[in-house]
């Protein structure tokens, strides 16, 4: 799987509604026992990781997460740049995530740093 292959499963990921659908997305790009740690959330695994994904779309309704620029490649990481926005209005939240590749390529670890993010 390329990189960009990949970022463009994981913003799918955020950004599918339906569960089961979502899961999939999961399943073909995160290692088994992934771990996901940003400044507001950790999980480890498939399921914490879909309910959180759940979570985030009920506190941010009508947003979508969507990829900023390049995806710069090093080694066995990937560090990519988002945006949380509604479509034609200006972001209200942006990050950066560093992403660790596991050998099989799917995501290993991904940590998540905020630039930008409301309260909540």
């Amino acid at each position: 799987m390329t990189s960009t292959t990949l970022a463009e499963q994981y913003f799918a990921m955020w950004n599918e509604a339906d569960a089961d659908r979502r899961a999939e997305l999961i399943a073909g790009s995160w290692t088994e026992d992934a771990t996901f740690v940003d400044p507001s959330f950790e999980t480890n695994g498939h399921d914490e990781l879909n309910k959180l994904v759940g979570a985030a779309q009920q506190m941010f309704p009508g947003l979508s997460f969507v990829r900023i620029g390049d995806i710069d490649e090093h080694h066995t990481y990937l560090r990519w740049t988002w945006h949380l926005k509604a479509e034609g209005q200006d972001p209200v939240a942006g990050g950066t995530d560093i992403v660790l590749l596991a050998e099989d390529g799917r995501i290993q670890r991904l940590i998540g740093f905020h630039d930008f993010a409301p309260a909540h």
